[in-house]
């Protein structure tokens, strides 16, 4: 295993993952016409390597494999060798991560390809060792083998590249028939309950994915319905994410996924994306149930993520690494000696006792605290201890522990900042704002939002999709779009700042004409004045990240609503109808979808206060109409004075909205009718009443 001291092509890079292998003895390519160029005058396949900087097993390929100079030399010879950052490049990612599915039946990262210069696949793969190992192939018997195919029968390969191609552009047909109504909802319910898992909570088998949008969609249902088992699903779950090892106890935040049923033993990368969404889901199970502990485990996410993931400009960095010091998972464990040593006998023995840490440990030795076993009001019952005296025991520890802790070698931090994963985590402060009165989400999501339309957008407006380092690159996907209009609606319904609202509505207009697809509906998933590759794609399902189509619909609904723009109501109603079949075949695969879908077959909800922002009355009935849970309700503020006609000339629906009297003033509509306004808070507060 070597690294040289000379560095490739990727030094001048600025992508945390690149300039990881900027020592590698391959002679690696960023992707680049540069590289395709050079592949045509060789005639040379294309090796192309996908992956992204926190990424585990991708730091396991690059010792194996990448730093290795056998490796190295076949590449070097027979290959142009591609590296490519998946979070700065998703479509290109995207596109090959299709070929790999549809050639190998499976996905992940690294991702491996091999193609013809003509950026053609006929190979696909995720992780190779570098010799064959466990009936895994190794690199070191694939790459002779595919070098000597293509230099013997180069007419074949190009054939079945071809083929591939074909196949897989069949396959990224999105835009299938069907028709979704409020039964659609139904059906998607039905599905969740069947692979629910009663004992443990979340979907299916192992590995658990934190799909937090799933219970977005399940807390919208139960207050359609009142179904009690959506909110138990819901309820489950959130709590075993939460007392599990997946859950990082001391520092706070979420890791990836669990590679357990249990959410025992997580894969330790902690990622903006999922704590920005599972911030937005534990703030509505607590809007809809009351219950502390689900806001509780908001506000802690929020304090990861202003502690150890915001930039000084105002940004939120990407993700942190599985690993450190070359181990997965090092920085997050411990030994019972350890703790006892930190804390002293007695609370130390406590804590161990508590959060599971013992001599033969839960993870290869060590020990993930966690609450699996123990229920904290469970426990002061069982000991005899005084439940307020054991919460300030249990912080205390908490914050000596990680003082601790912080000493320790840090996981490798991704510090590039990511237009779409910022949209998601300004909504979820704003969101965070709205439901806590914290003011410093407030200030976060603005301080981020001003960031990227500053700093990651071009000087005609056209948005960008990655900033690091000084430098903003790569013309913006959909995602970037549609997460940072989420965002500002979010934003403007937080701070009532008009400017937000006049962003969300000109990155939505600049999304629809580079993304829409005017034959089909739909938005594809990289813009019309973007590199143009074999296939141009639409992002239709949920993974890890809701899809962005779906999130463009609910905001299509939504602004078509803010601003009375019937065009925009006919687009969201399309944007729908473009992916009927997809959602009727496979509803939980969609459920951010289902979101959109709820919200538009549910009754239209809009309040509007007229008066002084300065005034107690007006804040006060604010507050009352932020309170519970009311996912289809927009609120309005008119303030007086000048701001106010302002306010009325960017939203029809406010024009006729007055303080009576000069006192603040509040206006409920609901299904497109107006009850009587109001300057009473009391008889606003019971109008907000259920019925």
């Amino acid at each position: 295993m070597t690294t040289h001291n000379k560095p490739n092509r990727l030094a001048k890079e600025k992508s945390p993952y690149l300039l990881q292998h900027a020592l590698n003895p391959v002679d690696w390519f960023p992707w680049s016409e540069e590289a395709f160029d050079k592949a045509k005058q060789e005639n040379k396949p294309v090796f192309l390597s996908i992956g992204y900087s926190t990424c585990h097993w991708c730091h396991v390929m690059a010792h194996e494999s990448f730093e290795d100079d056998e490796v190295a030399t076949i590449l070097n010879e027979h290959y142009i060798s591609i590296k490519v950052d998946r979070e700065e490049r998703p479509d290109v990612d995207h596109l090959y991560m299709t070929v790999c599915q549809a050639m190998t039946g499976q996905g992940g990262w690294p991702l491996t390809i091999i193609m013809t210069p003509d950026k053609k696949p006929f190979f696909a793969g995720t992780y190779y060792p570098k010799n064959r190992r466990y009936g895994r192939h190794g690199l070191m018997n694939i790459l002779p083998q595919l070098a000597g195919k293509w230099k013997e029968d180069r007419e074949r390969m190009v054939e079945t590249s071809d083929q591939i191609v074909t196949d897989v552009e069949q396959r990224m047909l999105s835009n299938l028939k069907g028709e979704v109504s409020e039964q659609t909802l139904d059906q998607a319910f039905a599905q969740f309950e069947e692979v629910f898992d009663p004992s443990f909570g979340g979907f299916g088998d192992a590995p658990k994915f934190p799909t937090s949008h799933n219970f977005s969609f399940l807390l919208r249902y139960y207050h359609r319905t009142g179904k009690e088992s959506a909110l138990q699903m819901v309820e489950k779950t959130l709590d075993a994410m939460q007392r599990g090892g997946m859950y990082d106890h001391i520092g706070f935040g979420f890791a990836r996924y669990s590679v357990d049923e249990r959410w025992m033993v997580p894969h330790f990368e902690k990622m903006l994306y999922d704590n920005a969404l599972l911030a937005w889901t534990y703030l509505e199970a607590y809007q809809l149930t009351g219950q502390t502990k689900y806001s509780h485990t908001a506000e802690e996410i929020f304090t990861y993520v202003l502690r150890d993931m915001t930039d000084p400009e105002g940004g939120f960095y990407s993700a942190e690494d599985a690993d450190s010091e070359g181990h997965e998972g090092k920085f997050y464990v411990w030994k019972p000696e350890e703790i006892l040593q930190v804390l002293g006998d007695e609370e130390g023995e406590l804590y161990c006792d508590l959060y599971d840490i013992t001599e033969e440990g839960n993870f290869e030795g060590h020990s993930i605290p966690n609450l699996i076993q123990h229920d904290v009001e469970m426990y002061a019952r069982l000991k005899g201890l005084k439940l307020d005296e054991l919460t300030r025991t249990i912080e205390r520890c908490r914050q000596t522990l990680f003082s601790y802790r912080e000493q320790r070698v840090h996981p490798g931090k991704d510090d590039k900042v990511l237009t779409s994963w910022n949209g998601l985590m300004i909504m979820a402060l704003a969101k965070g704002y709205k439901v806590l009165e914290r003011p410093q989400y407030l200030e976060a999501a603005a301080r981020s939002a001003r960031f990227i339309i500053s700093k990651i957008r071009r000087p005609d407006g056209r948005l960008l999709a990655r900033y690091r380092d000084g430098e903003a690159a790569f013309a913006a996907y959909l995602d970037d779009y549609a997460f940072m209009v989420w965002g500002l609606i979010e934003l403007y319904e937080a701070s009532f700042e008009l400017e937000f609202l006049k962003l969300a509505v000109e990155l939505n207009e600049q999304m629809i004409e580079l993304f829409w697809d005017e034959e089909n509906g739909g938005l594809f998933f990289y813009g019309s004045d973007s590199e143009q590759l074999f296939t141009r794609n639409k992002e239709i399902y949920d993974g890890a990240l809701p899809s962005g189509n779906a999130v463009a619909a609910m905001n299509f609904l939504k602004l078509s609503k803010l601003t009375y723009d019937a065009r925009l109501s006919q687009i969201a109603e399309r944007q729908l109808q473009a992916f009927a079949g997809s959602i009727e075949r496979y509803p939980t695969g969609h459920s951010m979808f289902l979101i959109a879908l709820d919200y538009a077959y549910s009754p239209s909800s809009e309040i509007v206060i007229a008066g002084d922002l300065q005034s107690n009355t007006t804040t006060e009935m604010i507050a009352a109409a932020r309170q519970g849970f009311r996912p289809h309700t927009l609120v309005f503020l008119v303030p007086t004075g000048e701001e106010g006609e302002k306010v009325r000339e960017l939203i029809p629906l406010v024009q006729d909205k007055q303080a009576i009297g000069g006192r603040p003033t509040v206006y409920v509509c609901e299904n497109f009718a107006c009850y009587s306004p109001t300057t009473d808070i009391e008889e606003f507060k019971e109008a907000l009443l259920p019925q």
